[in-house]
């Protein structure tokens, strides 16, 4: 079934904010919305296109409230802490990747994604994750994309965990700057909420210049997740 629109109160219970701050986002027209018989109403999947569109543009700070607020719970104990360490096994890890393609990068990440027990339909997940490139490259600046569907695949997964995949050499993978991209990460979610919370996390780690530096030089799957487990563990 179609999921239910937010209403205002709903939608501020779901972002733990006050009614007045989506007021306010509303008033200055930074807010995905509808009026429907003179009541505000907002789609889920505009809402969580905004919000992902949010993490990328945020600052350290903001990435860690946003993080933070998207694992509480309304009325119940805050969810587990993410940690991409804990989410990303030894063979979801490839270094390197023999792709040298576009379409072949995501074809192999999503291969050894598969190769957990955790992806059912790595052939579905391919192609989302292509429709999803061809909407808005997920490739940053700093050489690094963000594999990921336009929404959720619960039904092809077994649970959330992520996906990673170092070239030797840098591939056009549709940067808007021309920058070329070399390391990948696909996040396989299996609800909104832990989608957005993942990306939070990466984020929060990739604005770290030496993060990346280290993912770079890391000569093996064992090396990467210490890598990331090393940094994890810095970030407050």
């Amino acid at each position: 079934m179609p999921e239910a629109d937010f209403t205002i109160p709903s939608l501020a219970a779901h972002l733990h904010v006050a009614p007045a701050q989506v007021m306010k986002l509303l008033e200055r027209g930074k807010l995905p919305g509808r009026r429907v018989g003179g009541e505000w109403r907002f789609s889920p999947a505009e809402i969580h296109h905004w919000l992902e569109e949010r993490i990328g543009l945020s600052s350290e700070e903001e990435l860690q409230f946003m993080e933070g607020a998207l694992g509480r719970n309304r009325g119940t104990e805050d969810l587990a802490a993410i940690s991409i360490g804990d989410m990303l096994p030894l063979v979801a890890i490839a270094v390197p990747l023999a792709a040298r393609t576009r379409s072949s990068v995501i074809a192999e990440v999503a291969e050894v994604a598969s190769g957990t027990g955790w992806l059912w339909d790595p052939e579905k997940m391919v192609e989302a994750v292509r429709a999803r490139e061809e909407l808005m490259p997920t490739a940053l600046d700093s050489g690094v994309a963000l594999l990921h569907p336009r929404r959720p695949l619960p039904n092809i997964l077994d649970r959330a965990f992520v996906a990673f995949g170092r070239s030797d050499r840098g591939l056009p993978f549709g940067n808007p700057r021309g920058v070329l991209t070399d390391l990948f990460f696909l996040v396989c979610s299996s609800d909104d909420r832990t989608h957005l919370r993942t990306l939070a996390r990466l984020s929060r780690l990739l604005g770290d210049a030496g993060f990346l530096a280290a993912l770079r030089g890391a000569s093996d799957a064992m090396a990467v997740r210490e890598v990331i487990t090393c940094h994890e563990e810095r970030l407050p």
